[in-house]
C-alpha cells in the first residue's frame, strides 16, 4: 500500500452540475447537501447543480460549493488511509476538516465568510490575478518588485515549475504582465477572478476572518497538514490558526508543499473534489508520482 497524500482543490475548479450525481444516487450525499443548505440559510446545492454559472462564480458561493463537494466525497470514500494532506488556498480548510482539526459545520461557516469577505475586499480594492508561464520564480519576483512602483503586485501562487500566478491592483498587475512578456514569458494571461487574492489588497478580509478564526474551536490535526504559507507540515491549533490568517495576504507555496510531502514519504496523491487542476500541477512538479482524482460517483468504486 502506497503512502497516500490527499489534496483538495481551490477556487477555479467549480462547474455547474458539480455533485449532482452524488445527490441523485447516494442518500448520505443528499443528506449532507441539505444539511449545508440549512447551516448556511440558503440553497447552495441548487447553485451547485443548476447555476447559473455567474452565480456559482461569485467568490462567496464558489468557496463553500467546492468545500462542500470535496467534503461529501471524503465521507463517501471508504478505506482511505491518508498520511498527509494539503489544500490549495480554500482547499486548506477542507484539508483541516479531513485531518480532524475543525468540524464540517465550522469549516463550512468559515469558508462562506471567507468568500464573502474576499469578494467585498475585491470590490473595495480593485485588482486581479494573472497566470505567468515560463519564467523562473526569482525573475518574476524581481519583476513584481519593480512593477510595485505603479501599484501593489506580488507572486500569489507558486503552482508548479514555471507556472506562477501574480496578484495585484489593476495598475500594478498590468505593469507586471507587460514586463513578464518582455522578459520572455511563454504565456501571460489575466484570470477571471473578483479580486487580488493572496496579496495585501485582501487585508480587510484578513481582519474579519481572523476574528472568526479566533472564535472557532480547533483541535490537533490527526495527520500533518502542509500549509500554503510555508509549504511545511503543521498540526497544532496555534499554528493552524496563524497559517489560515496569513494565507489571505500571502503566496500559496503549492510546489513546496508537494515536494515536502514527497520528501516526507508520500508516494501517491489523491485529489478529492471538482476538477483536475491539482493533478495537472503534480504532473509538472513530480512527473513520476502517481495521481488520481475522486470527483464523481464512478470514482468512488476505486476504493469502495
Amino acid at each position: 500500500m502506497n503512502s497516500i497524500a490527499v489534496i483538495f482543490p481551490g477556487q477555479g475548479s467549480q462547474y455547474v452540475g458539480m455533485g449532482k450525481d452524488l445527490y441523485d444516487n447516494i442518500p448520505k450525499a443528499r443528506e449532507l447537501f441539505q444539511k449545508a443548505d440549512e447551516i448556511l440559510g440558503f440553497n447552495l446545492s441548487r447553485i451547485c447543480f443548476e447555476g447559473p454559472e455567474e452565480e456559482l462564480k461569485q467568490t462567496k458561493n464558489t468557496q463553500p460549493a467546492i468545500f462542500l463537494h470535496s467534503y461529501i466525497l471524503t465521507q463517501l470514500v471508504q478505506n482511505l488511509q491518508a498520511k498527509y494532506t494539503a489544500g490549495h488556498s480554500l482547499g486548506e480548510y477542507t484539508a483541516l476538516v479531513f485531518a480532524g482539526s475543525i468540524t464540517f459545520e465550522d469549516g463550512l461557516k468559515l469558508v462562506r465568510l471567507r468568500g464573502e469577505l474576499m469578494q467585498k475586499a475585491g470590490e473595495e480594492s480593485k485588482g486581479s490575478l494573472a497566470a505567468v508561464v515560463g519564467l523562473e520564480a526569482s525573475v518574476l519576483e524581481e519583476i513584481c518588485k519593480k512593477a510595485s512602483e505603479k501599484g501593489v503586485v506580488q507572486c500569489a501562487n507558486f503552482n508548479s515549475p514555471g507556472q506562477i500566478v501574480i496578484s495585484g491592483s489593476v495598475a500594478g498587475l498590468q505593469t507586471a504582465m507587460q514586463m513578464a512578456k518582455e522578459a520572455g514569458a511563454k504565456m501571460v494571461k489575466e484570470l477571471p477572478v473578483s479580486g487580488a487574492f493572496h496579496s495585501p489588497l485582501m487585508a480587510s478580509a484578513k481582519d474579519g476572518l481572523s476574528k472568526a478564526i479566533d472564535n472557532t474551536q480547533f483541535s490537533n490535526a490527526k495527520i500533518p497538514v502542509y500549509t500554503n504559507v510555508t509549504g511545511k507540515p503543521i498540526n497544532s491549533p496555534i499554528d493552524i490558526k496563524s497559517a489560515l490568517k496569513e494565507q489571505l495576504t500571502s503566496a500559496v507555496q503549492w510546489e513546496k508543499s508537494i515536494k515536502n510531502m514527497i520528501n516526507d514519504g508520500a508516494e501517491e496523491f489523491i485529489e478529492i473534489g471538482p476538477g483536475k487542476v491539482l493533478q495537472g500541477l503534480i504532473k509538472r512538479i513530480a512527473p513520476n508520482t502517481k495521481t488520481i482524482g475522486i470527483e464523481k460517483i464512478l470514482d468512488l468504486s476505486l476504493f469502495n
